[in-house]
């Protein structure tokens, strides 16, 4: 979720909701027309010529390898913008233990430091 609220490229963010939409939409009519092509298949083997059935079948064979490859391509590209977000999107503080030895002073100046925290860092 911190990668939607981020205010980085919104070109990619619109991609990813474009994708989604398609998904939603491709999803459901490409399971539709797979059976739809299959069932028409299945009845022209049964009553009418086999040439119609083998092409309804190559029909649907060609509509479910273009919407798996469709599927992986936009999954793949969607985790490699994620992974590299990642990578350029790391903000880590270290907190050191105070310690008997540690001055007043240098307590007060970590503690100044540990109150200018951004929301978005990780403490470690």
């Amino acid at each position: 979720l911190q990668w939607l609220r981020n205010p980085g490229p919104q070109h990619e963010k619109r991609t990813l909701f474009g994708d989604m939409i398609c998904f939603l939409f491709i999803t459901p009519l490409a399971t539709i027309s797979g059976w739809l092509c299959l069932r028409g298949a299945v009845d022209h083997l049964h009553f009418s010529s086999r040439l119609e059935a083998v092409g309804l079948i190559a029909l649907t064979v060609a509509l479910f390898t273009i919407y798996l490859f469709w599927t992986l391509v936009s999954f793949r590209y969607h985790c490699r913008l994620y992974n590299e977000w990642r990578q350029t999107n790391q903000r880590v503080i270290l907190l050191m233990p105070q310690s008997a030895n540690v001055s007043s002073s240098q307590q007060s100046l970590l503690g100044q430091q540990s109150l200018k925290r951004n929301w978005k860092e990780t403490i470690v």
